[in-house]
């Protein structure tokens, strides 16, 4: 095997261990809120905080790679990841989890993921080689996420989830024994200092936004049905949800942490990142699409696997099995997708794909229900993973054919952060909704349900504003049940509830929706022709 081989093995090796945790875990949710005592909502926010970490740091792990060396920076974050993925085999708790996957784990991938685009494009400077090292990056990416949840849904099954980081430890000692087969990019003469100022922005604008949006079912939207607390004082501004505020405040920095690149900039100091490259225009369309592309993906990610085993009760090999469709065709669409984009052009090959989304998620909602429609439901998965693997097979190569090799490690941690804070954002939102939704359903239901008392409702009312609990419809009569409430008004509350979650499952599938008509506008940044 020629070293060209090799060399690409080792780079999608790794990516594939970077994205696998976005997914992996979403099957075993209902183990892990078992195992480690604690809800969906926290095992949500484990998921969210990962791919945040990710996202608020990609651009400084950039720059450490131009300080550092790319393959060192690449070594340094394989090894960071390892002993992440090491200590939440161990965990014995959420915070470990949380230490573990969420902050160690993604702090690794975040010196990893920019590296791997810097090399990709340092050892294929040929067009085509480059193109195609791009399109198997992806489809080894794209079959990532949606391999996740079978490979956690069989290890879960027949042993423990835990053993799906443990076999991360392996899989990143095998990496970096293999290192040294990537060609390394030559170091500039000068290198450059790291922006701390500008890092210390960029992980707080971005933390602010991701995790206001996360707290929006605990806290509300607009109108507060919980608040943020310091010291004991509920923080509620002018009457409203703390929400929007500090959405506010995470673009303010954001907008700070640009000015404060340009200032550096005109002193000939090195910024965290050049302003101009935002001003690219194919950079900045693949950046905005590449976003778009995660948040769909993850949003998706994270609302099947609560259907399949919280309504459905499967176990997590089953649901693994059920998803599988994705997995086949996004590697077909990944693999296909960049002779597609040779003939099409990215922006028809990409729009293509968002066409298949569309119709997926509609074809989705439509099967929603307390028996599954099997064969409708296969199709929409299918068509899913197509449209996912096709925008797979061209976002890399039109975002880092967009600048010159001396920018390829910060156009690297451009296309980290956008994949991660999409990724953050689709768990997020989308999980609000579904959670939002949930909550409101429910309380809809219960209230116009005359088989159950006044005093109940105002119970289920008082319960519902801080927000519920995605958990099986069964759990929901035992717990009323053992309050004291007869049989019959406790199954017609497990009922309320059951009806509450389709409709909060159909809810997100439709936040899902929009969100793809949004990607067919933003796909209108890409170029027409064929990338040379």
């Amino acid at each position: 095997m020629n070293r060209k081989w090799l060399t690409i093995i080792v780079l999608a090796s790794a990516q594939f261990v970077m994205v696998l945790d976005t997914t992996v875990m979403n099957v075993a949710i209902s183990n892990v809120v078992a195992d480690l005592n604690t809800t969906v909502t926290q095992v949500q926010m484990a998921i969210t905080l990962y791919t945040l970490v990710m996202a608020a740091l990609m651009l400084t792990g950039g720059k450490l790679g131009d300080i550092f060396g790319r393959r060192n920076a690449f070594a340094l974050g394989i090894a960071i990841y390892g002993c992440g993925s090491a200590i939440t085999g161990l965990a014995g708790n959420i915070n470990v989890l949380l230490f573990g996957w969420s902050l160690l784990e993604g702090i690794g991938a975040a010196l990893v993921i920019p590296a791997i685009a810097s090399l990709v494009a340092h050892n294929y400077p040929e067009s085509r080689d480059r193109a195609m090292a791009y399109g198997i990056v992806g489809a080894i990416a794209a079959v990532g996420v949606a391999a996740g949840p079978l490979i956690g849904g069989w290890v879960t099954e027949y042993a423990s989830w835990r053993y799906v980081f443990f076999g991360e430890v392996v899989a990143v000692g095998g990496i970096l024994a293999a290192r040294k087969l990537v060609g390394d990019v030559p170091r500039v003469e000068q290198r450059p200092s790291l922006d701390f100022g500008g890092a210390a922005l960029s992980m707080i604008g971005m933390g602010l936004i991701v995790f206001a949006l996360l707290r929006i079912p605990q806290w509300g939207l607009i109108q507060p049905s919980g608040s943020l607390t310091v010291a004991g004082q509920s923080i509620t501004p002018f009457g409203f949800s703390v929400v929007p505020f500090m959405v506010a405040a995470g673009l303010f920095v954001l907008k700070a942490l640009m000015s404060h690149c340009r200032r550096r900039e005109s002193r000939d100091r090195e910024p965290l990142m050049h302003p101009r490259l935002l001003g690219i225009a194919q950079l900045r369309g693949g950046l905005s699409m590449l976003a778009s592309q995660q948040l769909i993906l993850n949003g998706i990610f994270f609302v099947l696997p609560l259907y399949l085993q919280i309504v459905l009760g499967r176990n997590a090999i089953e649901t693994g099995l059920a998803l599988t469709p994705i997995s086949v065709t996004m590697l077909l669409g990944a693999l296909g997708g960049p002779r597609l984009g040779a003939r099409l052009g990215p922006r028809m090959t990409v729009r293509l794909g968002l066409g298949a989304m569309l119709v997926a998620a509609a074809g989705l909602m439509a099967s929603v229900g307390y028996e599954m429609r099997g064969v409708a439901f296969s199709v929409a998965l299918a068509a899913f993973g197509l449209g996912v693997g096709l925008l797979a097979s061209q976002l890399g190569n039109v975002i880092m054919s967009a600048v010159e090799s001396d920018s390829g490690s910060e156009a690297g941690g451009l296309q980290g952060t956008a994949q991660n804070l999409g990724a953050s954002l689709g768990t997020a939102l989308i999980g609000a909704v579904l959670l939002t939704g949930l909550s409101g359903a429910t309380v809809s239901a219960v209230q116009q349900n005359p088989q159950i008392s006044a005093s109940v409702k105002e119970q289920v009312a008082i319960v519902a504003e801080s927000g519920l609990e995605f958990v099986p419809r069964e759990d929901v009569r035992t717990a009323a049940i053992d309050a004291g409430l007869p049989e019959s008004e406790a199954a017609e509350l497990m009922n309320d509830y059951g009806d509450a979650q389709l409709r909060a499952l159909k809810q997100a599938l439709l936040a899902a929706v929009l969100f793809v008509l949004a990607g067919l506008w933003i796909a209108g940044g890409l170029p027409t022709k064929r990338i040379e």
